[in-house]
């Protein structure tokens, strides 16, 4: 994490900076200079389409990795593999900058042990993405000379996660989900001194910083069915997820800029590969949703995370706030017995997505509201793909912030096992 003195500096956005360069890293906002990163509520492609719900719903033939407890519908053996690309154009008032980037989104599994009853899951994700090319200009106190910063961040958190789904009474549902945390974020701050005319003052210098996390965390759900018709359901679902003290080892120091990564060149070596932790807020998540079974389905859901009590791996608390969700979800599907059109049996998603970031600037909340669509289309009995597109805005101008517009595209597919029709009907 960066150290008090370059968080302060980051106060100072009314005279920030941007360097336009693309990345081949997932793209994640230039506010993740800031905290651990921007983390990743929004799920799998089926849940992005409507605007990252999950918590309270989800069908039989997509895994999911948001609620544990709603595997249990799956009573077919499901794959699915997705790609994210993401566009920011990102302006301060004075200039605009593109940035770009993706990669892969995740793998995910799921397959019934008992159907109906029991189920299991594994699979790969991005928990939380750290990417970003800033510049802050200020002024040296007492004097005419200028400090230009340039920082620099990229990595982030992944896991490894397998997950449990378990119906313990008539259409009331429990999960388990368990994460293998693992990654590592660098991050850089070049600082140059210059006089009126430009000219360098004094010897550049770099803050070099590596934090490398190995830890597990957990999350529970809980999934809750009421059957309000034949044909139609009201869904409940409710997820909390433990993080708390993620143990890592940091590596930190300041030296010449080219020097500051290496241990063994001269310089002021802050930290060796040191153990300890930083501490990440548990998150909690709440949902409903009314289901018409086979035709439609709307929802809102909302998620909660506190990091005002967020620690970095120095121990530094920063000035961070509690991270708020809602989202709005709707999907249709046009005509589920139309075997012979594949299109006309696909879903088709939209959703609305705010949040209120942890982050808070100036006296100013730094909110993310976005339009979500998103549709799973049929290729064959056996597979679909799936697609999700949000366009959004975060952060502000007021106050001399950023604001970034951006737009987010995730391409994935899904394979079911060959008997996922004959199962669907008679369920």
């Amino acid at each position: 994490m960066l150290s008090k003195n370059g968080l302060k500096s980051l106060g100072v956005l009314c005279t920030l900076l941007l360097f336009s360069e693309v990345s081949a890293q997932n793209s994640a906002s230039t506010y993740s200079a800031l905290g651990i990163g921007e983390f990743n509520y929004s799920g799998l492609t089926q849940n992005q389409g409507m605007g990252g719900m999950g918590i309270s719903y989800g069908t039989g033939w997509q895994a999911n990795n948001v609620n544990p407890a709603i595997t249990t519908r799956n009573t077919i053996f499901n794959f699915q593999a997705a790609l994210n690309y993401k566009r920011l154009n990102v302006d301060n008032g004075t200039e605009n900058s593109l940035v770009d980037g993706g990669g892969l989104s995740y793998l995910a599994l799921s397959f019934p042990i008992k159907s109906g009853k029991f189920t299991s899951g594994m699979g790969l994700g991005q928990v939380t993405s750290v990417n970003y090319r800033l510049r802050v200009e200020s002024t040296v106190d007492n004097s005419d000379l200028r400090a230009n910063s340039f920082l620099r961040g990229d990595g982030g958190i992944s896991e490894a996660y397998v997950n449990f789904g378990y119906l313990l009474a008539k259409n009331l549902s429990i999960g388990f989900h368990g994460s293998y945390l693992f990654g590592s974020t660098i991050r850089s701050n070049q600082l140059i001194i210059t006089d009126t005319e430009g000219v360098e003052v004094g010897s550049p210098s770099e803050y070099y910083e590596r934090l490398t996390v190995s830890d597990v965390a957990y999350k529970l759900g809980l999934h809750y069915m009421i059957k309000t018709s034949e044909k139609s359901n009201i869904h409940i679902g409710a997820i909390y997820q433990k993080f708390g003290d993620i143990k890592g080892t940091g590596f930190a120091k300041l030296a010449e800029i080219g020097e500051a990564s290496d241990p063994d060149s001269d310089g002021d070596l802050i930290a060796n590969d040191v153990s300890g932790s930083v501490y990440i807020p548990n998150r909690f998540g709440f949902g409903l949703t009314f289901e018409r079974m086979n035709k439609y389905a709307i929802g809102v859901e909302g998620q909660f995370q506190d990091f005002t009590t967020y620690r970095n791996f120095f121990g530094d608390p920063l000035d961070l706030q509690a991270t708020k969700k809602l989202a709005l979800g709707f999907q249709f599907v046009p005509d589920y017995m139309s075997f012979d059109n594949l299109f006309q049996r696909s879903t088709f998603r939209v959703g609305l997505e705010w949040l209120q970031t942890p982050y808070y600037l100036n006296q100013t909340n730094i909110n993310d509201l976005g339009l979500n669509l998103g549709t799973s289309v049929y290729l064959n009995q056996l597979s679909m793909i799936n697609l999700a597109l949000k366009v959004g805005q975060r952060g502000t101008l007021e106050q001399g912030l950023i604001r970034e517009n951006y737009v987010n595209f995730t391409l994935g597919f899904s394979l079911n096992d060959n008997s996922w029709f004959y199962k669907r009907v008679f369920e």
